[in-house]
Formats: structure tokens, sequence, C-alpha cells
């Protein structure tokens, strides 16, 4: 009888442990991230009456006859099912497709979560606000002027300087692309009684100088005469200054010097695609490979240099591939096309807005309509994410069973992808919780039974002395 009141107080104990854990599960039930838990039973030791016997010449086998003392909780396991997606149309929300953690740094701690309400604070981190913890990841590095990440290094907290500046960067090159009517016009007849077959063409588009400032670049294109493939082109910047940039233009290692050539003649194939094209020095641009031409041009807006002479920018004219269509100036019978498609040039822009893609990558938008890679959020997967601990503010830490962090970008390694403007919501089914809630008050009233009907046992001991 003593054994059966032990076995209904472990019964009671653990049936209101699991009533617990349901209880945690359901107050989390719109909890950003929450993995809810689960809980397991088991039975303990026996107290053995008789052992078992082996079967001989005249007798059967005979079962071991054992008496069991309780039950004791086998686990309290979490359960990382993915749960449910929120649009929160807030660019810093993110959630986890799949498997993986955003990485916390709860000063020098490194956390793990799966709730992405994160914000910038005033200092431009990328924090969780509720509690400060910094997320962790990559930021860009400038080299020649270009924005690396190196997921290789150590990670890092997150910095995006909404306000911060994207430095001016002198015009480098021009790519053009226009199309040259290949069709020679019939025009009225001159005073001479002879009619003009030629036509002229012209394409502009703002480069800049190495302080921001915009300059009009314009290449007019005239037909040469008595031809039907070849154009002049003559290249002036600021066509609308009243002092002359001093436009110059030509093969070489570099631009001529002011007072240098200010064209170049352009020639196509029959088939219409780029054929060569030849400066005002005579140099001629090789049968294969791109065609490049070097320009200057005196920069009016900067204080001279030392000697007095004007400042010079330089910058390559990208006419195109020999024989291709692509990115490449042509000649076929269609209307001329104004069409200078690129050029690597901006001024001073200011950090209006950012975006993050699938991979975690932050990309700054700036005011002067560039766009640099700022950053990458990190993330982390485990050999067994079922034995982190958990941390509260919905972290998790490692354990002894989780094993080591994996920590890289996501889509790599088993890690799932990141959505921006969403949040994960907890992963907590109510009617499941409710069920199991039912199936535990059960439990709890069958174990109460047990120590009750123990406790008339023991009272009708005590009553035979009477």
């Amino acid at each position: 009888m003593m054994r059966s009141l032990f076995s209904g107080v472990s019964g009671l104990q653990n049936h209101q442990t699991r009533m617990d854990v349901i209880g945690n599960n359901i107050a989390n039930i719109n909890t950003t991230g929450f993995k809810r838990n689960r809980v397991g039973f088991q039975d303990i030791l026996y107290q053995q009456l008789q052992g078992a016997a082996r079967p001989t010449e005249d007798l059967g086998g005979v079962n071991p006859k054992e008496v069991g003392l309780g039950m004791s909780i086998a686990s309290i396991d979490t359960l990382h099912i993915q749960g449910s997606l929120q649009a929160t149309n807030n660019p810093t929300d993110l959630a986890i497709v799949g498997n993986g953690f955003f990485i916390l740094d709860d000063s020098g701690t490194q956390l793990f979560t799966r709730a992405g309400a994160f914000s910038v604070d005033s200092g431009g981190l990328m924090v969780n606000p509720a509690n400060g913890m910094k997320v962790q990841g990559w930021m860009a590095r400038e080299i020649d002027g270009t924005s690396v990440l190196d997921v290789s290094s150590p990670i890092q907290q997150i910095t995006i300087p909404v306000g911060g500046k994207d430095p001016a960067k002198a015009t480098t090159m021009v790519q053009f692309a226009c199309n040259l009517d290949k069709r020679i016009p019939e025009l009225p007849e001159n005073p001479t009684g002879a009619q003009i077959r030629d036509a002229t063409w012209s394409t502009t588009i703002d480069i800049f100088d190495s302080f921001g400032d915009k300059h009009i670049l314009q290449v007019q294109f005239t037909r040469v005469p008595g031809t039907a493939n070849s154009w002049n082109a003559a290249v002036t910047v600021d066509p609308q200054n009243a002092t002359p940039t001093n436009t110059t233009i030509g093969f070489g290692a570099e631009a001529p010097a002011a007072g240098g050539p200010t064209a170049f003649v352009v020639n196509f194939s029959n088939n219409g695609t780029l054929l060569s094209a030849e400066d005002g020095a005579g140099n001629v641009s090789g049968g294969t490979g791109r065609v490049q031409m070097n320009a200057a041009f005196d920069v009016q807006t900067a204080a001279p240099n030392e000697d007095g002479t004007p400042v010079r920018q330089e910058f390559v004219l990208n006419l195109g591939m020999v024989g291709g269509f692509v990115n490449s100036l042509t000649q076929y019978s269609e209307s001329s096309s104004s069409k200078a498609v690129e050029q690597d040039g901006r001024t001073m822009g200011y950090l209006e807005n950012f975006k993050i893609d699938q991979s975690g990558v932050i990309t700054g938008i700036y005011s002067n309509g560039t766009t640099r890679t700022i950053g990458q959020v990190a993330m982390a997967s485990f050999p067994n994410q079922g034995g982190l601990e958990k941390a509260g503010d919905n972290t998790f830490r490692v354990s002894n069973n989780s094993g080591l962090a994996n920590i890289g970008p996501s889509g790599i390694a088993g890690k799932g992808k990141i959505i921006a403007g969403t949040l994960e919501m907890s992963n907590v089914d109510m009617a499941d919780q409710f069920v199991d809630m039912i199936v535990t008050q059960r439990g709890f009233q069958a174990n109460s039974k047990t120590i009750q009907t123990a406790d008339q046992l023991l009272q009708e001991l005590l009553t035979l002395k009477r």
C-alpha cells in the first residue's frame, strides 16, 4: 500500500509538470518565433517479488513478478517545427523558412533565436529592440570602389548607417549602344542642284567629375560623305558652356592633351555590326575584341593645378565588341536611337533606405540613385537543434548535446532562407494543447484517486484493532 501511495505521488507531481509545460505553451501562443515543448513520461524502478525461471523437463518457464514504483519525466522536448509566417512590411522584420537561427550578441555571449523582430537603434546598430541584443553578421568592405562581403571572416555586429554618405565618383567609363540608321535619306536639292545624301545623329548622357558635379557628354554622329558604313563622331563635354572644355579623344594609354583630336571615325560591316574605329591621329582599333576610345576634358568647376593649367578628367568611351550587337554601336535599317546605356560616375548621396534579400544581404539605396551592399545577416545551424537550452527572451544557447554552431550565410549547409518584412509566429497548436490538457487533467485525477484509495485501505488497517 505504501508503494501505491508513492506511485500516485509521482504521478501527481509529473502530471503537474506536464500541465506547467502546457500552460507555458498556451501562454506563448502569440510569441514570435516560440517553439513549443512536449513532455514524455517513463516508468521507473521496479521491485522484483520473484525472478524469472527457465523451463524444465517437468515444468514450463515462469515469468518474473515485479511491482512498479511509479513514473518519471523522460524528456521535455523542444519541437523545432516551422511556424506560420505573418507579413509585417517592416524591412527589419526577418523570418526563417527552414532550419537555422539568427545570432545575437548579449554583452559578449552568443545566443540564437528564431524571432526576427529587429530594428535599427540610434547608433545604426541592428538590434532586438526588446532587449538590445545585437544582430550578428558580416559588414561589406570597400575594395577598389566595390563593396565586397567576406563570409569566411568572423561575424560582427551589423551597422546600417541611415543617412550615411555615398561619396561622389568620377566617370571612368561610358557605354554606348545606339543604332545609326543605315538608310541614306533623300533630301531636297541644295542651291547647286546636287542632292544632299548624308545624316546626322547625336546622343547625350550625364557624366560626373570627381567632385560629383554633373557634365553633359555629347557625341554627334555624321555619316562620312560618299560612304555607306562610316560615321564621323564628334565628342564634346558641356557643349552649352561659353568656355570650351577642350574635349579630346584618341587611342592609347591616355587621351591626347588639350588641343588634340576631338573626333573619331567608326566603321560598320555590311551586316550592321561594329567593325573598327579610327582616331584623329590615324590609329585604327584591332579587328577583334572591344573597341574603346580614351577621352579627356577640362573640369572648369575645379580649381586649376599649381601650374595654372585646368584639371583634366579622363574616361573611356566603350563602343562595344567587334561583330557584336548587344551593348554595341550598330548600323541597321531602323531609326537612329539615342542610347548611352551606362556610365559609372555619380554625385554624392545619402542612404535613404535599405532592403534585405533571401540571402540576408543588406543593400543600401542612396539618394544619388546608387545601391551598395552594406552587410549580410548570419545564420547558425546545429547537428542537434533539439539539444539547445532555452535562455529566455526568445533565445537559445549552446549545450553539451546541441553540437557547435555552424555559422554561415542562409541557404548553405542546410540553412533556410530569410524572408524580410515577415515574422515567424509561434508553432503552438491550440487544439492540440487543449486535448493534451484534458488528457493531463484525467491523468492527474486518476493518480489522486490512487492516493485516496490507498489511504482508505490504510484506514481500514487502523480500524482492525477496534
